[in-house]
């Protein structure tokens, strides 16, 4: 049996239609990270925090998954269904929802997701698909204690152990669409290189694409249903 990790960046969120946080006409050409993207920020003015990522969560419901997402959520089905002798992970650095409309299950959000809330009173976090704003109601406790349920700078990535565990036990690890330039996912790569075969999926080299034992150029959407395509036929 293969296990795979994927580990997906903002350049398959993109070929949706998703504005990116970094980039030439980021998201954070337009605010400052310090005010939007960190627990201070969010003590300081926790209106314009809601605000910012009332917008974001609005937003997705005019974007919908690409073919590399679909393709990513084929090749899980087929591990199901027994059809293919593999085990597939993503983990994911992107807070949105396109890998879960695709049909893909098996997921960490590592960033955490704009469709959820946490409540900083009782630590519930649940789904979420309108605004929130600073008096909000939290549903579990009714404390108005909400935040967005995503990881800010400063803050540690959820579920460090368990995507740890899967990059020691994995035969290949490939990257889509990330920069490798954050940490700690740009690591992943020197941690399952010990062991795994890597591949890179970009648009043009990341930062850590000498680490990579093989690079696959090009848009996500015609590459990676490619790759996928060429797993299942064995």
């Amino acid at each position: 049996m293969q296990r795979i990790v994927v580990l997906t960046g903002a350049g398959i969120s993109q070929e949706s239609g998703l504005q990116t946080f970094r980039g030439e006409d980021g998201l954070w050409n337009h605010e400052r990270i310090s005010d939007i993207c960190t627990p201070e920020g969010f003590a300081r003015d926790p209106l314009r925090v809601d605000r910012f990522y009332n917008g974001l969560r609005a937003g997705l419901a005019h974007v919908h998954p690409n073919a590399a997402h679909k393709a990513l959520a084929r090749l899980e089905e087929c591990s199901n269904a027994g059809t293919w002798d593999g085990e597939l992970l993503i983990v994911t650095q992107n807070i949105d929802d396109l890998h879960e409309r695709a049909g893909s299950r098996n997921i960490i959000h590592m960033h955490g997701e704009l469709m959820r809330v946490r409540c900083t009173s009782c630590g519930a976090t649940p789904p979420w698909h309108t605004d929130c704003l600073p008096q909000t109601p939290c549903p579990t406790c009714h404390r108005p204690t909400l935040r967005p349920d995503v990881v800010w700078f400063g803050e540690i990535p959820y579920h460090m152990d368990r995507i740890d565990r899967a990059l020691r036990q994995c035969d290949l690890f490939v990257a889509i669409g990330t920069s490798g330039v954050v940490y700690p996912a740009a690591g992943f790569v020197q941690l399952a290189g010990t062991h795994a075969d890597t591949m890179e999926f970009n648009m043009e080299p990341s930062a850590g694409n000498a680490l990579f034992d093989q690079a696959i150029l090009g848009p996500a959407t015609k590459t990676v249903p490619l790759w996928v395509r060429d797993l299942l036929n064995g």
